[in-house]
């Protein structure tokens, strides 16, 4: 058998391509089971199988370390939304839930970073495609988480949406820097072909700090172009934005602003330097000017952004949409394809949450971005102003799905255990399935599932996990293990098969293994008959270690009178008689010895044989009857107790 889990999925079909070859599958939990056949496809009653196997699993990404670190540190940020309390103003609620997103976001961050390092660190091309291919999916997870953030989260008002734009452009815009690296470290930077892009790019993000910085260096070497350097440097330095002022007077002074620009331009200040006049051009929003330049934003949203920037700077959640669309088609001319990543970001943009989810469920192959990002919405209460309904019900829905696949990994299903806690309506359902599945693999995992299940009263499962263990101790000849799990299960049928092993282990090597268990039995004796038996007949053992012989012998009689002993065991109880019997004092009295030979009479007449060996019952009998003769000869027994001793030992 061939397992390829590792490879893409075209690489494991078996026989595709080839004439006359059939593939069979078969679905399992998590993966399905594929198998290349023999048959005709008109003779499927003879199917024969080439003895090649292949696993394809839609659930690859629990098996990554890093991505694990991932599910794991984010499930802490899951539980404790949960479990945190209404505040008492809503603008402080909200600023708890944007913290909550950001924590998210910083677990995303650091997976990519330690993926990088992975995939740089890595030989093997095919796994360093693999993890690259995962950075991405990682890439934009934190770019739409951040992007719903912006929108839905902190639902950002007009002058602050765009600055909240702006520096989600920047983090996740990476042309810039790698302009920045190649101008700024070439032997002569001014010179560089790239200088004045590097300028307008800064530009274009807003980033005015480091656009003047480069000016000032262009101002200090080019005499001729000196002035036109300090003029566009003041433009740049006066540039509105928004802050603590109201939004009517941001907009009074970004109208100035904007005026004195393009006086600069229609009276030709800088019509001697083309760079100039185009970033000039920039500042004014000028739309062929800003696509001359789309190769230094590279991306459509970049684009919208840049353009709201400089013409649109109060710009509001309920008008964005307009121009998201337009910028990708503007972007991308005769493109009708876009990508599954351009439509979740424009279905953000539109501010339809459940396009969003269903969009992002297509881009990534796995439940975590969706069920995180749906319950952190579900909690600012926005499913409410469309559908509580269903939104609630994607919550759950997402929430299960994710949790199931959990509960595939050998480690990573106690995290699932908390994500169907917080499912009201069906959670408790899939939580008492998935239990009943898990794979006990060792008593530590057994335990844990145990505690899981005692936590919840989840009776059925509790019983059906210790009755799984206490079979598996059974097959290992383990009869502590076995009668402790099925205790613990309250199973009086599989105690009462249990204890009969004991009883029959007993006979045979004339010891109980396990003491410490049997003798520490308490309460727990009284689950079964059996259980009883063997915890009396173990006690009756120790009041005879410890010459009790008058209890002994009354604790005797009762497991004989009581019937509760099974009855290929009477015969080792009456052969326990014997040393009592020989006891110099009399043990027994006249009514006792009369009970005791009932009980030999019945057994006698009912002709049972015991299960004990030949060779552990003439020991046993060899040994009562040297006994016998050592009481006889002192004379201490009286004349029916030695019938009674002679009975037994005959």
């Amino acid at each position: 058998m061939e397992e390829l889990d590792e490879q893409p999925a075209e690489a494991v079909i078996p026989g595709l391509g080839r004439c006359g070859t059939h593939i069979g599958f078969d679905w399992g939990p998590r993966e399905f089971l594929l198998y290349e056949t023999r048959y005709p496809p008109s003779d499927k009653a003879h199917l024969e199988t080439s003895g090649q196997l292949s696993f394809l699993r839609n659930d690859e990404d629990l098996f990554s370390p890093v991505l694990r670190k991932l599910f794991n540190e984010s499930h802490g940020i899951f539980v404790g939304l949960q479990k945190s309390e209404e505040e008492a103003t809503s603008r402080t609620r909200k600023a708890d839930l944007v913290r909550v997103s950001k924590n998210y976001r910083s677990v995303l961050q650091a997976c990519m970073q330690e993926m990088h390092k992975v995939a740089s660190s890595t030989r093997d091309k095919f796994q360093s495609e693999k993890y690259s291919e995962q950075l991405s999916i990682l890439s934009a997870m934190e770019l739409c988480w951040n992007l719903c953030e912006i929108l839905f989260i902190e639902a950002a008002t007009a002058g602050s949406l765009l600055v909240l734009l702006l520096d989600w452009i920047r983090f996740h815009s990476s042309e810039i820097d790698n302009i920045a690296e190649e101008v700024l470290q070439s032997e002569s930077p001014l010179q560089h072909e790239r200088f004045w892009d590097l300028i307008t790019a800064y530009v274009l993000q807003a980033r005015m700090d480091e656009a003047r910085q480069l000016l000032a260096k262009e101002a200090a070497v080019t005499t001729s172009t000196r002035s036109m350097c300090r003029v566009l440097d003041d433009l740049l330095k006066k540039m509105p934005t928004f802050g603590s002022q109201t939004l009517t007077e941001f907009e009074l002074k970004w109208q100035h602003w904007r005026e004195e620009c393009e006086r600069h331009l229609q009276c030709g200040t800088f019509s001697s330097s083309p760079q100039m006049e185009t970033i000039c051009k920039v500042l004014l929003g000028a739309e062929d000017t800003l696509l001359e330049k789309k190769d230094l934003m590279g991306t459509w949203y970049h684009f919208l952004v840049s353009q709201l920037l400089y013409t649109h700077p109060t710009v509001t959640l309920a008008e964005i949409h307009s121009y998201a669309q337009s910028c990708l088609d503007i972007f991308s001319p005769g493109d009708s394809s876009s990508e599954p990543l351009d439509n979740v970001l424009l279905a953000a943009f539109e501010l339809d949450i459940h396009q969003v989810i269903k969009e992002f469920s297509i881009v990534t192959n796995n439940w975590w971005f969706v069920a995180h990002l749906t319950d952190l919405l579900d909690h600012c209460q926005l499913f409410q102003s469309h559908n509580l309904y269903f939104g609630s019900n994607m919550r759950e829905h997402l929430l299960l799905e994710y949790a199931s696949g959990l509960f595939s990994h050998h480690s990573l299903w106690q995290l699932g255990v908390d994500y169907f806690d917080h499912c009201p309506e069906l959670g408790r359902v899939y939580l008492e399935l998935h239990m009943e599945r898990i794979p006990l693999s060792t008593e530590k995992k057994a335990l844990k599932a145990l505690r899981i299940c005692e936590q919840r009263q989840m009776t059925e499962q509790v019983r059906s996990i210790c009755k799984t263990m206490a079979m598996q101790a059974m097959r290992n000849r383990r009869l502590g293990s076995a009668l402790s799990w099925s205790i613990r299960a309250k199973d009086a049928g599989f105690a009462t098969l249990i204890s009969d092993r004991f009883l029959k282990d007993y006979c045979e090597r004339g010891r109980f293994s396990d003491l410490d268990l049997i003798d520490n039995l308490g309460p727990a004796m009284l689950l079964s008959d059996r259980l009883t038996f063997l915890g009396k007949y173990r006690e009756f053992h120790k009041m005879y270690n410890d010459q009790q012989f008058e209890e002994a012998a009354r604790l005797l009689l009762s497991l004989m009178t009581a019937r509760i002993a099974p009855c290929t065991f009477w015969l080792t109880l009456l052969l326990d008689a014997l040393p009592l019997l020989e006891q110099q004092q009399v043990i027994f009295s006249a009514e006792q010895t009369y009970q005791l030979m009932s009980c030999l009479e019945e057994r006698t007449a009912a002709k049972l044989e015991p299960i004990q060996s030949e060779e552990s019952r003439k020991s046993q009998v060899s040994h009562s009857g040297s006994f016998v003769a050592t009481e006889q000869q002192s004379g201490n027994l009286s004349t029916s107790n030695i019938q009674l001793s002679m009975c037994l030992v005959l």
